[in-house]
């Protein structure tokens, strides 16, 4: 099937909802990134960097989300180098995104990068599913219609850097009942009972949908900080799941994807393949316009052939 996953961890996947494959990234892939890391967030507050908690929770609660976690994101198209722009369009991140889906055509819907420091919040959150602001329905029954959401670790992701912890799909349904996906109050010790940790090293990808239990959990080791970026895939032509909305923001640095990807890659953002009934020589000729550095040679040839 592939040299970075096998058919178990797609069953894994479907069966528990959450699958964690060690070194899908090699530290040549990574390494980086890393470096785009501190191109992007420069300019940004790093906590107290002393390893103390800053505990927003209630008695008796385990966590909550509030904006604060949320600081230091960004979404793609990156200003930086092309690495960060073209992780999310891994060849191999897209046909695993094919194989947990059982879909031909997929659709990358969201990456973002996220940066969290020690102290800089209470990042502990009460488990949830991420379906809230992914769909205004509800995760499908079906597979093919539910998403797949990548978390890429860009360094070691340990407990004390704030490793994800879920809670499987058959503990979900022993606490909560079967299919349930709304956690309550009075059920979130019950479930924290159950979690397991996502923590691995650098280069492991993370994969769960948007009906796993899963939440944040808090950086405590001093002056910790953990480095991730998150990626969706949906099956093509789904139009009940989105987050991003690419062509919302051209004048970001687009130009960093169009010169540097493959067909392939840029395919799962909506552009035709070359030889689609879109490509004429009108809109080959005004996409070039518009994009001058772009090298669509492959779609001029296939349009002559």
């Amino acid at each position: 099937m592939s040299n970075r996953f096998i058919h178990a961890q797609v069953e894994e996947w479907r069966e528990t909802g959450f699958v964690i494959i060690p070194d899908f990234f090699t530290e040549a892939e990574i390494a980086p990134i890393r470096e785009d890391f501190a191109t992007l967030y420069s300019d940004r507050g790093q906590g107290d960097g002393v390893g103390a908690e800053r505990n927003f929770k209630k008695e008796g609660e385990i966590g909550a989300s509030h904006p604060k976690q949320f600081m230091n994101f960004d979404q793609m198209p990156y200003g930086a180098s092309p690495a960060i722009n073209l992780i999310s369009l891994h060849p191999q991140l897209i046909e695993f995104s094919k194989a947990l889906l059982g879909v031909r055509e997929v659709h990358c819907y969201q990456s973002h990068t996220w940066l969290k420091y020690t102290g800089e919040a209470d990042y502990d959150q009460a488990f949830h599913c991420d379906f809230g602001n992914h769909t205004l329905t509800v995760p499908s029954e079906q597979v093919a219609q539910r998403t797949v959401d990548f978390v890429i670790y860009l360094c070691d992701v340990e407990d004390d850097l704030g490793a994800l912890h879920y809670v499987t799909k058959q503990d979900v349904a022993d606490v909560l009942g079967p299919g349930e996906l709304i956690a309550p109050p009075d059920k979130q010790l019950e479930l924290k009972s159950r979690e397991r940790s996502a923590a691995a090293r650098s280069g492991a990808l993370v994969a769960h949908s948007i009906d796993t239990l899963h939440r944040g959990t808090n950086l405590t080791r001093p002056r910790g900080k953990r480095l991730t970026m998150t990626v969706g895939y949906k099956a093509r032509g789904n139009e009940m799941i989105g987050f991003h909305v690419w062509q919302f923001s051209p004048q970001r640095p687009w130009h960093t994807i169009l010169n540097n990807a493959s067909p392939e890659q840029l395919e799962v953002l909506g552009i035709p393949l070359p030889g689609d009934g879109f490509w004429t020589e009108k809109s080959l000729s005004l996409t070039q316009a518009r994009w001058p550095d772009w090298d669509m040679s492959a779609y001029r040839k296939s349009l002559k052939t």
